[in-house]
């Protein structure tokens, strides 16, 4: 067997030597001919296929013939009687998988094996057996599985058990046979048996809510003496009465009173899985809390490292919904704040901050300062986050924090650590109007020092908009000016920006802008004097003290309205001409969607009628010159939007269709996209024929039907509707595709001169309300939202039902209105009990809408919401309201 790990002298540093250290796998393919020998040393195999087992677990890869020679190799070690070199063989044989033919030649040994009078090589043949054979010799051996798994001996009843559970993956009519055995072993005296007994017995029926029911119902009543399988029922038993939570009340205290008696068990595990099940119910009360809280808070003060882990980890997630619940435990966690083990004191330290009260602030502060210098990065980003947190909580208590912050802001640490407490510092200047100078001036202070160039220039970004706003925008040009002759090109260039914002808004400092703007015309790289360059001519560079205008402003401060990704390819593919770049060419679209149409190798497509060339356009592009091409559609005028393919056939049909949905002014066109899947059919005058008499403000007015469609090559067919002009009418429509099928001589490819008529059902489809919004970002929410006034804006509040988390009614309100959400808004922190979400898009007739949607939840797990919105037209700001309404 392979030597254990050893540690040479603390001289060489405690290097760790491996047993493995330098091992090829062509030296141990050589070794591995010791198998053949007469006289077999089982210790030495027992060391070669350790290496192997080594050399597997590594990622080495096998060739076909070096696993036939292995797998022959090892199969003649079941001649020698040595128990250890057995179960490595078995080990052997399950990692190198052998194959359906080669299987055959160990089944026998093994069948041999199981029935052996030696309790250690039946329970390890019966796990390779199931490892390695098919169904067929499955059902040969099925009779000794089941004896196995009623056996007397619990290693043997596991092994059979366990195999259950992988066989379950493959061959789950066979396991579902084993039940009586399985219930039999459930009542094993055999802590093992019993817990994978329930875990087979739960599988064959977790399909079958019902019977579930049963199961957990017959159990709670103390027939489960294991712990671990405890654990399990109690796992269990949480999810029935999760799965039952509409149930009136009385369905569920059973269930709930077996959770609180095991509150109560002399197993530790129990406990904590019990008060962990209880704390994670859906709309649990604080009363119902209350013997969990007080099991774990006794857990606090245990001697075993894992119990005070798993109990303080459980009350911080407790602490996220119910803070007031956690209070009595405050005292514990503070003793824990100076424990040696550091996961655990950065948790006692985040519950703390999460359920202290302002009077505890400055205490906890000065137990932090001290706590900081000893943990890793990951933890202390942990306890930043919770401090911010903190500070929202309780705004009076801000100097404190700040304070905090900006100390460990000046400590050494990582980048994503340091992120984290500038993130923070700007939440809080941008939440408390009376932090914003301090933090200022801590962020300035931090730059003088950066060695962070994306720090840098965020921070340089963020002074151009908020400086400018402050009592005293002067005092912070020494710091961005410094930046010009310190740093990096990148934070230079961003710096020059950060003045010209400056110069632009406080109209006092433009002339002393213009001086050190003038002198980065020097600087040594392109982009700093180019900026300058432009900022200068921008502002109006004669010194005088004339207002900078609105379209200079709107130039500096105003969002970028077109998605980067495309305004960039929009201009690689300019090509220089008398007439100059329009920005407004560039499509709007956030991302652009695949045509969803695969190209058959080697065959052109339909003439006339071919998917959109590919190349660096954006799909919009490509879908607007494709439809300008066809003479039917060519006066619809501008495409306003494409939407993301519609599957209409259900994957492995005969047919495959999709339609991609075109949206104009006053037309809504449907461009299905057709493949046949027969090589032996050809498809001729294909059509969809659409009825539309559940869209009543839509009127068919043109189609194009696809002349051909021949196996494995797209083609499309058109029908056009009209509707009121700008006006974001909904539908549903049916579609049934109509063809004449010939049939195709497959040696020659020709197809027969008559066909027949037929037709094809196809999936319903309808235009929404989200297909007339545009996803739209824009770069800075806030700016935008300032920018946008008051003047049409529209706030009101909604109700949105029962729902399973705020991240499922945020992404419902988000797919309705099909906007795009701003500055990672979209993300719900975990167990977040309210939550704040940005959205920004571009409504048909182009007119720019902005949203601001906040949710809460309550106990019951009812939503609310409150819907702000600015746009640039006040019936669009009123149809938004309209779409959440009646949606």
């Amino acid at each position: 067997m392979a030597q254990p790990f050893m540690k040479k002298d603390d001289d060489d540093e405690e290097a760790d030597y491996s047993p493995f250290l330098g091992i090829e796998k062509g030296a141990v393919l050589q070794e591995a001919r010791v198998f053949n020998d007469p006289q077999l040393d089982p210790r030495r195999c027992s060391q070669v296929i350790t290496k192997l087992l080594y050399l597997l677990n590594q990622g080495e890869t096998f060739t076909k013939t070096e696993a036939t020679e292995v797998f022959f190799a090892v199969t003649k070690l079941f001649q020698s009687r040595d128990i250890g070199l057995r179960r490595m063989v078995y080990l052997m044989i399950k990692e190198i998988s052998p194959s359906a033919d080669e299987v055959i030649i160990v089944t026998s040994s093994l069948m041999k094996d199981m029935n052996s009078k030696t309790d250690m090589y039946r329970a390890n043949a019966i796990r390779v057996l199931c490892r390695i054979t098919d169904g067929t010799l499955l059902t040969q051996i099925e009779r000794y599985l089941k004896q196995a798994i009623v056996d007397k001996n619990p290693v043997v009843a596991s092994a059979a058990l366990v195999s259950g559970i992988h066989l379950l993956q493959t061959n789950p009519e066979i396991v579902k046979r084993w039940s009586n055995e399985v219930q039999e072993a459930v009542q094993s005296r055999a802590a093992l048996v019993q817990f994978h007994a329930l875990a087979v017995l739960h599988q064959i029926r977790q399909n079958d809510r019902l019977a579930v029911s049963k199961l957990v119902t017959s159990l709670t009543r103390g027939s489960v003496r294991s712990p671990l399988a405890q654990c399990l029922l109690i796992r269990y038993t949480s999810q029935v009465i999760h799965e039952s939570a509409g149930n009136s009340q009385t369905g569920e205290r059973p269930f709930f009173d077996y959770l609180e008696s095991c509150l109560r068990h002399k197993a530790e595990m129990v406990i904590l899985e019990a008060a962990r099940a209880i704390t994670e119910l859906n709309g649990v009360t604080s009363r119902e809390l209350t013997p969990a809280i007080t099991v774990l808070q006794l857990f606090l003060s245990s001697s075993k490292p894992v119990l005070r882990f798993a109990a303080v980890r459980t009350l911080n997630k407790v602490a996220m919904t119910h803070p007031m619940a956690v209070t009595n435990c405050n005292i514990d966690m503070e003793s824990l704040i100076s424990d040696q083990n550091r996961s655990i004191a950065t948790l006692a330290i985040t519950t703390l901050l999460k359920t202290g009260n302002e009077s505890s602030v400055d205490r906890l502060m000065k137990q932090i300062t001290n706590f900081m210098s000893d943990i890793a990065d990951e933890f202390k980003i942990v306890v930043v986050e919770a401090i911010r947190s903190l500070c929202l909580k309780f705004p009076l208590k801000y100097r404190s924090l700040m304070n905090f912050l900006s100390n460990i802001l000046r400590e050494e640490g990582g980048f994503e650590y340091k992120k984290a407490i500038i993130d923070s510092i700007v939440i809080l200047i941008r939440d408390i109007p009376e932090a914003k100078e301090s933090g200022l001036l801590h962020l300035c202070e931090f730059i003088e020092d950066c060695e962070f160039t994306y720090l840098s220039t965020q921070i340089l970004h963020f002074l151009g908009i908020e400086g400018p706003k402050t009592s005293d925008p002067s005092k912070y040009i020494r710091y961005i000016y410094n930046r010009v002759h310190l740093e990096n090109a990148t934070v230079r260039a961003s710096a020059v920006s950060t003045l010209a914002k400056f110069g632009a808004m406080v109209e006092s400092l433009k002339p002393r802008i213009f001086v050190l703007l003038r002198r980065c015309l020097f600087d040594s790289d392109d982009e700093v004097r180019d900026r300058a360059t432009l900022y200068l001519n921008t502002l109006g560079c004669d010194d005088s003290e004339v207002e900078t205008s609105a379209s200079a402003n709107e130039f500096l401060f105003g969002s970028l309205e077109v998605p980067l990704a495309n305004l960039e390819t929009s201009l690689k593919n300019y090509e220089p001409s008398d007439e100059s770049f329009d920005i407004n060419s560039v499509p709007k679209e956030i991302k652009s969607q695949p045509l969803a149409e695969k190209k058959a190798p080697g065959k052109k497509p339909t003439a006339g009628l071919a998917a959109p060339p590919s190349g660096p356009a954006t799909t919009v592009d490509a879908y607007e010159r494709l439809l300008s091409s066809i003479a039917e559609f060519s006066s619809f005028g501008k495409l306003f939007k494409s939407s993301a393919p519609v599957e209409l056939t259900e994957a492995g049909t005969e047919y495959a269709v999709n339609v991609v949905k075109h949206i104009f002014d006053s037309h809504v066109l449907f461009q299905y996209n057709c493949t046949n899947t027969i090589p032996e059919v050809l498809l001729e005058n294909v059509a969809v024929i659409v009825d539309s008499s559940d869209a009543e403000e839509f009127s068919e007015v043109a189609s194009k039907p696809l002349r051909s469609l021949p196996y494995d090559s797209p083609g499309q067919t058109f029908v056009a509707f009209e509707k009121p002009d700008g006006v974001p009418a909904v539908g549903k429509f049916s579609n049934m595709l109509k063809f004449i099928v010939k049939e195709v001589d497959l040696p020659t490819g020709e197809a027969e001169e008559d066909g027949v008529e037929d037709e094809y059902q196809l999936e319903d489809l309808e235009v929404v309300a989200a297909d007339y919004m545009l996803k739209v970002g824009v770069s800075n929410f806030r700016n935008a939202w300032e920018s946008m006034g008051a003047d049409f804006e529209r706030v009101d509040e909604y109700g949105l039902g029962s729902r399973e988390s705020l991240t499922e009614a945020m992404n419902a309100v988000i797919d309705l209105l099909g906007m795009q959400p701003c500055e990672g808004t979209e993300v719900v922190p975990s167990n977040s009990r309210s939550h704040s979400c940005l959205l920004s898009g571009v409504y048909i007739g182009n007119v720019k809408v902005l949203v601001r949607l906040s949710f809460g939840i309550d106990g019951q797990r009812d939503v609310a919401m409150k819907l702000a919105v600015r746009s640039e037209d006040e019936s669009v700001s009123d149809a938004i309201h309209e779409i959440v309404a009646s949606g």
